[in-house]
């Protein structure tokens, strides 16, 4: 096909049929970022403790070793709020003034548990910075001092600890897998009892989550399978941080090849991730709704274990969904389903998708629409003839002709080959000069014609081979 080239670029955000037969499926490799830019407002890699604050600022002290030690450890009750508060923390100064080794010194201090606390706290406000600022906070030694502090018997020191060890898995992969490698999983997780206060939970899980988080590389298999146990236990409590956040560590660990989605898949978590999907939250609906996608991006078994699950009666609903980046998370899912075989094809036929995917097409904004196109490219290159002609008789190609006329090169193609995958179908039931008629009616002669004057040389080519394969004889009587 013309089109190859979109198509190989596209394998990395869906799967997709190829021409092959005995390539039904190709993994695979990463997903969409877009959502996951939206979802930073939502819940940020790294936190500071936030607290109501007097009129007085840092701004207007004088900030020297000798008054930050006295500001970060001798005033708990005020000054500490106000470090807290502060936008433009003077972290690099308390760093150059050489105090992070006493404060990690301070955090073996088990017999003072204020001055502990105290530490654990400004420690933790600085590995909220920069990358610069973790790093600082790693090389003094403060990974191995905060992991023994999870096992405190003050609760308050404990979940500071849990606090600044999420903000140190946040800020890559590097440091996530240095606290992977010291064992802060089994620490974390014996943190997890029926007695653990809400509050406490809530930034628990927001820690595992910065712990699943990242790709490159992904975390390792063996802290996986440590890990999913605690998170789908946490999955079926009703708080909706919690919720949230368990939902984007499944989210991640659902990401890359048929390999990780299985390990999360063999959990039995798929029916309460598309019960969430139905979440009155946006918070919770939306990575329950990413999980779901990922999830169907791979294999025809794990797919169907989503369908099974009723994946399919939720889709409808989100499509039509008055968020914008939620419609288009649900037509990149409802693609990857449609890259399927026939008989998922029916199901999602069945169930009612192909409205809402015309809907898509005809009225969503540019990126929905471009989910949708690939929806109608997969169905095109996998369903049964009659199932593309169920797909054209839902109005399916009106629509895509209609957006022959957008700016973006890829895809123009992708909806060439749709075309081009119909008329495939048509030749099959002897039926190509009616589709012919059919789109010069719709004006898509007309549009693939322009297009042969288009400045992309594939788009070129594709529009050229449409028209010299179904319409030299129309194109030469014009």
């Amino acid at each position: 096909m013309p089109t190859k080239n979109v198509v190989d670029e596209r394998i990395s955000k869906f799967k997709n049929k190829g021409k092959d037969p005995t390539k039904l499926r190709e993994k695979r490799i990463s997903v969409c970022v877009e959502l996951r830019k939206a979802h930073k407002n939502e819940s940020f890699l790294k936190r500071r403790n936030i607290s109501l604050v007097s009129c007085c600022t840092l701004k207007q002290m004088e900030v020297g070793e000798t008054n930050l030690i006295y500001i970060v450890l001798n005033f708990p009750p005020s000054s500490r709020k106000l470090l807290s508060q502060e936008r433009n923390l003077p972290l690099k100064e308390i760093i150059d003034a050489g105090l992070l080794s006493r404060f990690v010194s301070f955090l073996s201090m088990d017999d003072e548990a204020t001055l502990q606390f105290e530490a654990a706290w400004a420690l933790t406000n600085i590995a909220s910075g920069t990358s610069w600022h973790t790093q600082q906070v790693v090389e003094h030694g403060a990974v191995p001092a905060f992991i023994a502090l999870l096992a405190s018997p003050m609760l308050h020191i404990s979940e500071q600890a849990v606090w600044a060890l999420g903000n140190i898995a946040g800020d890559g992969a590097a440091y996530r897998d240095i606290l992977i490698e010291c064992n802060v999983v089994p620490a974390l997780l014996a943190c997890i009892s029926p007695d653990t206060p809400v509050g406490y939970l809530r930034n628990l899980t927001w820690t595992l989550s910065n712990l699943c988080r990242n790709k490159n590389p992904f975390p390792p298999l063996s802290a996986v399978q440590q890990l999913l146990p605690s998170l789908i236990q946490l999955l079926h409590l009703n708080d909706k941080d919690i919720l949230s956040d368990a939902c984007w560590a499944i989210s991640y660990l659902s990401e890359g090849d048929n390999e990780r989605i299985d390990v999360v898949v063999k959990t039995g978590i798929v029916p309460r991730l598309v019960e969430l999907m139905s979440h009155e939250e946006l918070s919770v609906m939306t990575p329950a709704l990413r999980s779901i996608g990922n999830i169907v991006s791979g294999s025809d078994l794990q797919t169907q274990t989503a369908i099974d699950a009723g994946v399919l009666k939720v889709l409808p609903q989100l499509m039509r969904h008055p968020k914008a980046s939620t419609q288009k998370e649900a037509a990149w899912a409802l693609s990857n389903i449609a890259a399927g075989p026939s008989r998922q094809i029916q199901q999602l036929i069945t169930c009612g998708l192909l409205p809402a995917l015309v809907e898509q097409l005809r009225n969503g904004d540019f990126k929905t629409q471009r989910e949708a196109v690939w929806a109608v490219t997969n169905f095109t290159s996998g369903g049964a003839v009659e199932q593309v002609v169920n797909l054209v008789q839902s109005g399916a190609l009106e629509a895509i002709i209609d957006l022959l006329q957008v700016k973006d090169a890829k895809v123009i193609l992708v909806i060439l080959e749709a075309i081009n995958n119909i008329f495939l179908a048509a030749e099959k039931l002897g039926e190509t000069e009616k589709l012919t008629l059919l789109v010069e009616e719709l004006g898509g002669l007309d549009r693939i014609e322009m297009l042969q004057n288009h400045d992309n040389d594939l788009v070129y080519q594709a529009a050229h081979a449409l028209i010299e394969k179904y319409f030299g004889d129309v194109s030469s009587n014009v």
